[in-house]
């Protein structure tokens, strides 16, 4: 047994999760900021501390500073999640929320009475303060959009099930949604604010490899959270397949193929090959033993 090996993992370990505690609090903070945004019971401590440990431990090279618009971006795609999932009412609300959004992205002030949209405001301001935003504002903006297209879809098949009308999607169809999950917009923006130039002018091929990424997470993240969809209303991969196993095997070949993926964008982006790389590993481990969310 090698222990100094095992001494140095800790300390890298240790190093790695003191930078997610910062980005908890950051976090907590930024709620605080908000309470009419996060005071529902989900948006709790552990919450905060899930999604500052998933960024750090996906990019440890970071410092607090570069991590905390994507952190703030992860907590923009739950407020999000909460927001169109369990709070609209109508496929009405849903559309004023996308225009509302994408109005913000292009610069138009929230309404003050607008919570959701006042907390995006701040983050679009954040990547709106990096020089290179005036052209790559079109790249964000369209992650935005495929964001809240695939939650409003999403919405849509849950309306149908809640209420016995229309069709469920099939596995295929669920699985092309899977910016529904907000992985590839969060990825954006991070790439946006802490790129250099070389990443920023490799954008589509990195926003392709983690549209991939995406779609291995979205699995991942239904594997371990069935039974809180059943008791949510949420609707799961596993639902839409005779078998579970089906969705096992899915993972499997969607991960090799992550894999070569990320093989190859390495050569030229080897930073953001290896942070994708990790949310697949993370995610991976993570989702074995628990779920971000806290109670409901």
């Amino acid at each position: 047994m090698d222990l100094n090996a095992h001494a140095s993992d800790a300390v890298e370990q240790g190093r790695i999760c003191a930078l997610a505690a910062r980005g908890q609090r950051d976090l907590q903070k930024v709620a605080a900021g908000h309470p009419e945004l996060f005071a529902g019971a989900p948006f709790d401590g552990a919450l905060f501390g899930n999604i500052a440990m998933a960024m750090a431990f996906s990019a440890p090279w970071s410092g607090v500073a570069e991590l905390r618009v994507t952190n703030r971006a992860v907590l923009w795609g739950f407020a999000l999640d909460w927001q169109v999932d369990y709070l609209a009412k109508s496929r009405t609300e849903i559309d004023r929320l996308i225009e509302t959004s994408l109005a913000v992205v292009d610069g138009a002030a929230p309404a003050p009475d607008d919570p959701f949209a006042r907390f995006f405001a701040e983050l679009c301001a954040d990547l709106a303060a990096v020089p290179a935003y005036p052209r790559l504002r079109d790249v964000w903006r369209a992650a935005v959009h495929r964001t809240l297209a695939a939650m409003a879809v999403e919405w849509e098949w849950r309306a149908a099930r809640r209420d016995l009308t229309g069709t469920l999607p099939t596995f295929d169809e669920y699985l092309a949604n899977a910016d529904n999950l907000a992985c590839t917009v969060v990825n954006v923006a991070h790439w946006i604010h802490t790129g250099d130039e070389e990443t920023h002018r490799s954008l589509p091929r990195l926003v392709e490899a983690s549209d991939e990424v995406q779609r291995v997470l979205r699995l991942v993240n239904d594997l371990g959270t069935y039974q809180r969809d059943l008791e949510w209303g949420d609707l799961n991969a596993i639902m839409l397949v005779p078998d579970r196993a089906e969705v096992e095997q899915r993972v499997e070949v969607l991960t090799g193929r992550c894999h070569e993926l990320l093989a190859d964008l390495a050569a030229d982006c080897p930073r953001p090959a290896t942070y994708l790389a990790r949310q697949v590993g993370f995610s991976s481990g993570f989702y074995r033993s628990t779920d971000f969310w806290g109670a409901r």
